[in-house]
């Protein structure tokens, strides 16, 4: 999980990055368009014409490109894609979710095995939930729901594939 996470955010990385070439690129090539465009983001967010054009001057004097990261294609230092810490999170995430389910493994006979271990990881998938909406201040019951339902729904496809393919009985 933490490989496929690092994969994923690393595109999106690649994409930010091509992104920020291309208005580099932009911006020494036709400032004053660039500079109207920035203006006009302000505009339709309420302020007037003239006002838009000194704040985008301020801007750009200031950082030019940062201002059109930021305010054109909706980067900023606290959103950008960093891999690594994606994929560590994801790996640490993932790990813990699965501690309880194989802890029940080991110390469970194989008689009703199944069951109790999807009971425990759907249980766990709701904590993990419960734990992501907290720490994002998201709301809690839509939070446990996505996670538990998406988590059942691909406990119920791995299963199906490996009940097509004979892993499983």
């Amino acid at each position: 999980m933490g490989a496929g996470e690092y994969v994923s955010v690393s595109s999106q990385s690649e994409t930010e990055r091509a992104d920020l070439a291309k208005e580099r690129k932009e911006l020494t090539e036709q400032p004053e368009m660039e500079r109207r465009e920035l203006a006009d983001i302000y505009v339709r967010r309420g302020l007037d014409e003239s006002l838009a054009l000194q704040v985008a001057d301020q801007l750009m004097a200031h950082d030019a490109l940062d201002a059109h990261a930021r305010d054109e294609l909706g980067m900023s230092e606290i959103a950008t894609a960093r891999p690594l810490q994606a994929a560590f999170t994801s790996a640490i995430t993932f790990s813990a979710g699965a501690l309880l389910p194989l802890a029940l493994v080991s110390a469970l006979s194989r008689h009703g095995l199944i069951p109790l271990i999807i009971a425990a990881t759907l249980l766990c998938l709701a904590i993990l939930g419960a734990l992501g909406a907290r720490a994002g201040g998201a709301p809690l019951t839509r939070s446990i729901l996505r996670v538990s339902f998406w988590g059942a729904l691909a406990l119920a496809v791995t299963a199906g594939i490996g009940r097509l393919f004979g892993a499983i009985a």
